[in-house]
């Protein structure tokens, strides 16, 4: 049976207030775990009475001093994410916190709920996504806590997280009307004080602080060159009609799919060759556009596209590091680059040629967070079509596109010329990605475990030509905090730089994804057009062979090849 109790809280103008506060019992729930970018399970999942109540109380549980403190609440707008937040305000009114900024409708953007906590010096942030997963009532819903850095709380928190849904007993919720979420302005819940924020003002801000919106907007209203930006009907489609088409002048209908949709238009918001099929097909197809891009269902994600031409993200982090000083925002230079384990090389090259030091971490942008706070680096990247750079701690798709945009604007040629040159210059590293999708997870487990005992048994053989120089089971010490992060991947290395990365996606929430990385340097520009695939045929059967992907997985072929 639920208990009641008075709540005395401090509003934003140092009044006192008191609150009639709900104290529900409750039970455990397996499984609770938050993954590398937050907890991700089914709709119907969280839908269940009390599922989302114990992960907040057990965000809140996990917490200290925020009595009185400002929280920043938003989410990428799919199905279930104005449910969620209104459970969030009301919880959080009744545990104690003094402000909380939710975005219009619900919305915020990942990077843009990253700047706001930031701007605004909150205490943290609960951000509600599932990221590139698919939206709607049988699909995916994520939930995250961010730092007052505005980056994903680090595993310290994440575990002290889990620890507490395993033992929660009771939630605290302040029973009261639902907040208008479409109104901006200040409204009060308890002694709460909830604001409704334009999602996009703060970022839009900020990234024109970072880029020449002036030298931008004179090419956009170019009728000399033509974009194309795929929203994916997710949450950068506010986000990119009011900076591109708004204060940069990009011709209407520049930005495509614009509407947040809950079920992101019956589409998959994950921008790559595959979910962004009618964006390629443009770009591919006759009288294509000079500029392509897309972003994800929360906005962190980003593809670039030149004319007949797609460019992986890890060249993108290596060419928009080679450019950065092109960019107000980074005129002074890098401090370091970063990038996660899988993540090609291409970037080390340039942070070589720059003397800066290149970092490499696990799967996860908590791990850069660290680094970017202690300045230790300024661009950071992941394979996984992830960009982004100490403006704020996580990636930002919407970002990149408009680094490549000021780059563009700078340099005046095609996008494929700027990668072409840039392969020239450092060589091309020819890189890709196979996805085995929703595969059985104690299959997919025991691949790798068999991976980690008979991969270092491999050194010295030779593989379709390769030679083995090393395998292992990546592991890191962050050089900030200390903290030690073991089993991020299984790393086949080759006497010529190439490699063979294995590992397990935890952004899934069905089955496991295995993830295979090929990798091959390629010094000789005349050898430089090869199609990639072909380029890579030697590791990818060598992939197959070690891991004896079919045998163990069930699979002839990925899901996914990007």
């Amino acid at each position: 049976m639920a208990s009641l109790c008075l709540l005395c809280t401090v509003d934003a103008w140092g009044e006192a207030a008191m609150a009639v506060v709900q104290i529900i019992p409750t039970t455990p729930f397996d499984g609770q775990k938050p993954g590398t970018s937050g907890l991700r399970k089914k709709v119907k999942v969280f839908a269940q009475p009390h599922y989302l109540e114990n992960f907040v109380q057990s965000i809140f549980d996990s917490l200290s001093d925020f009595a009185g403190q400002t929280l920043v609440v938003g989410g990428d707008g799919r199905y279930h994410n104005r449910v969620a937040i209104q459970t969030i305000l009301h919880m959080a009114a009744a545990n104690g916190f003094g402000r909380v900024l939710v975005g219009q409708g619900g919305i915020l953007s990942t990077p843009a709920a990253s700047c706001v906590i930031r701007k605004h010096q909150a205490y943290g942030g609960i951000i509600l996504s599932a990221s590139h997963n698919p939206g709607g009532p049988d699909e995916d819903f994520g939930i995250k806590y961010n730092i007052g850095a505005g980056g994903p709380a680090p595993e310290s928190i994440t575990d002290a997280i889990y620890l507490r849904t395993q033992t929660i007993d009771s939630y605290k919720i302040l029973p009261a009307e639902a907040v208008d979420l479409d109104v901006i302005g200040s409204q009060t819940l308890g002694g709460m004080v909830v604001e409704v924020i334009d999602p996009v003002a703060d970022y839009a801000d900020l990234m024109a602080s970072l880029f020449d919106f002036d030298a931008i907007g004179a090419m956009l209203r170019d009728g000399a060159f033509r974009m194309r930006f795929d929203a994916m009907h997710a949450v950068t489609g506010p986000y990119a009609t009011r900076i591109l088409e708004g204060m940069l002048g990009a011709p209407a209908g520049t930005v495509i799919n614009g509407t947040p949709l809950e079920d992101f238009g019956g589409g998959h918001p994950d921008p790559n060759l595959v979910y962004a099929h009618d964006l390629v097909a443009e770009m591919f197809g006759a009288n294509a556009p000079d500029f392509g891009a897309a972003s994800d269902g929360d906005g962190d994600r980003n593809m670039i596209l030149g004319g007949n031409f797609f460019v992986t993200p890890s060249d993108s982090l290596a060419v928009l590091a080679a450019n950065a000083t092109l960019c107000p925002g980074y005129a002074a230079g890098l401090k370091g680059i970063a990038r996660s384990m899988p993540t090609s090389r291409a970037a080390d090259l340039v942070a070589a040629r720059l003397g800066i030091p290149a970092w490499e971490t696990p799967t996860g942008w908590k791990f850069f967070g660290t680094l970017l706070d202690a300045g230790k680096a300024t661009l950071c990247g992941e394979e996984s079509f992830g960009t982004g750079s100490d403006h704020v701690r996580e990636k930002d798709g919407l970002w990149a596109v408009l680094m490549w945009l000021n780059v563009l604007a700078c340099r005046r040629e095609p996008v494929s010329a700027i990668v072409t040159a840039h392969w020239a210059d450092y060589g091309r590293t020819y890189y890709s990605r196979h996805d085995y999708e929703a595969i059985d997870s104690a299959a997919a487990e025991c691949l790798m475990a068999h991976l980690r005992s008979e991969g270092p048994k491999l050194a010295g053989q030779v593989l379709e030509g390769f030679t083995v120089a090393a395998c292992d089971d990546f592991a890191y010490t962050d050089p900030v905090d200390g903290s030690v992060s073991t089993k991020q991947g299984v790393r086949l290395m080759f006497t010529d730089g190439s490699r063979v990365v294995f590992r397990l996606s935890g952004t899934g929430t069905a089955g496991a994804t295995l993830r295979v990385y090929l990798e091959r340097h390629e010094p000789n520009p005349a050898l430089h057009q090869q199609d990639t695939q072909q380029a890579l045929a030697p590791l990818i059967a060598i992939a197959q062979q070690v891991a004896d992907i079919r045998g163990r997985s069930g699979r002839d072929a990925p899901t996914v090849i990007t």
